[in-house]
């Protein structure tokens, strides 16, 4: 059985789908987990429900990953209250998709300021206390797109191709420091970002799942909590797909 007592777990954008699926498994492994979402107050109410379902400590800390003031003061929270982080999974992501011959350039930046340089900026500021700690976790979520590519998420997968290379990188950079840093890239996955996709998109993707089902954002889940486990001690650098075989 997975035991992360002792150990403080951030999981951004967390209020809803993977990230949240994410922290209740954390929680459940015993950790202390900071619920984080730009509204504050429902970071507070998934903290709060965590709390009650899995008796952890919870907290919910407001946080714009694209926003390096906001990481700065939400970072400071997490210091005082917890002294640091020990597990940093970047999971907070956008879309805004739109065939790129039609694509603005403020489709692009924005969603490579939150999925690219907020995975920069969030990492950076919390690495150095994993390093002087000799200790750390680190947990990128990449996707099946950006290995397939996909029509009309040129900024999208872009931003998810960016984060494998980043985590190979950083993974060569910290090893020394005993600091795994690891991607998980899901598939089709059950969340409010997939629910608003038509439905004969839906349905196409089905087609091309072998296992014939769509992921639950506990199957990412499961396996980030593996990540961060004693049991994936000698694993970094690594990039883990959970797609039901579609790639």
């Amino acid at each position: 059985m997975i035991n992360l007592s002792g150990k403080t777990a951030l999981v951004t954008g967390s209020t809803r789908g993977i990230g949240r699926a994410t922290a209740k498994r954390l929680a459940e492994a015993g950790a202390r987990v900071v619920v984080t979402g730009r509204v504050e107050e429902r970071a507070r109410e998934v903290a709060s429900r965590l709390r009650e379902e899995t008796g952890s400590e919870a907290v919910g800390v407001g946080l714009d990953v694209g926003d390096p003031e906001s990481i700065e003061r939400a970072y400071s929270k997490v210091k005082e209250i917890f002294g640091g982080v020990d597990i940093l999974v970047n999971n907070a992501g956008i879309n805004r998709d739109v065939l790129f011959v039609r694509m603005k350039p403020e489709d692009w930046e924005e969603v490579i300021r939150v999925n690219l340089t907020g995975t920069f900026l969030m990492t950076q500021k919390v690495v150095r206390d994993m390093m002087k700690k000799r200790w750390g976790r680190i947990i990128n979520l990449s996707s099946v797109v950006g290995f397939t590519g996909n029509v009309g998420q040129a900024n999208y997968t872009a931003t998810k191709a960016g984060i494998v290379g980043f985590t190979k990188t950083l993974a060569k950079e910290l090893a020394g420091r005993n600091i795994t840093v690891n991607a998980v890239a899901p598939g089709f996955i059950e969340t409010d970002m997939t629910e608003a996709l038509p439905e004969e998109v839906k349905e196409a993707y089905l087609k091309q799942i072998p296992m014939g089902r769509f992921g639950r954002p506990e199957d990412v889940a499961n396996v980030v909590v593996f990540l961060a486990s004693d049991l994936a001690d000698y694993i970094t650098g690594e990039v883990i797909h959970v797609n039901g075989g579609l790639f």
